[in-house]
């Protein structure tokens, strides 16, 4: 590998690991898929702009192979049962209260994703969670702006939806 994929690698790994994880990736194969992205971002890697950021590159094909891997009929199963954000940080500073808070927050925020349809899900995690502009997710779906920005909105409107259904049913979130 050259040094600069490999900075790539280094770098991008856990935001596309948690990309691939939000798109309801199970975390038994997220690895596999992770690792399925950047063998493709390597063979690929000629036509790679390095003028650019690599993370939106390196999402546009996280993105076509978690649907490739969705396509499968054995795989499409969507997987949101497991620990949804095993991987993330804790704060070593906060107590146990808060770190249950948090981590029942982000159950609830991967259950409410795992409701939306693909589509939605991923404009909704690229332009909400990410912070990518609609045009550039937009160019990473390979669809035009105003079915991203009609995309977001619906994704929106289903998000909130299944976040304040959970809410009114109260219990563990």
């Amino acid at each position: 590998m050259t040094p600069q994929f490999t900075a790539i690698y280094q770098q991008e790994f856990a935001p596309v690991w948690r990309f691939l994880r939000r798109l309801g990736a199970a975390e038994a194969v997220v690895d596999d898929l992770c690792h399925d992205t950047f063998l493709h971002a390597w063979k690929r890697f000629d036509s790679f702009d390095a003028s650019r950021p690599a993370r939106p590159w390196l999402f546009g094909i996280a993105f076509r192979v978690a649907s490739d891997f969705r396509s499968l009929k054995r795989n499409t199963a969507e997987h949101s049962d497991d620990d949804a954000m095993a991987r993330a940080p804790t704060d070593a500073s906060a107590g146990p209260h808060e770190r249950l808070e948090k981590r029942e927050a982000s159950d609830r925020v991967q259950r409410a994703l795992m409701e939306l349809p693909m589509d939605q899900r991923t404009v909704f995690i690229l332009h909400e969670l990410e912070e990518r502009p609609i045009p550039e997710v937009a160019e990473l779906m390979n669809t035009p702006v105003p079915t991203a920005y009609a995309r977001l909105r619906t994704a929106r409107q289903r998000f909130t939806a299944a976040v304040q259904r959970m809410a009114t049913e109260g219990g563990p979130s």
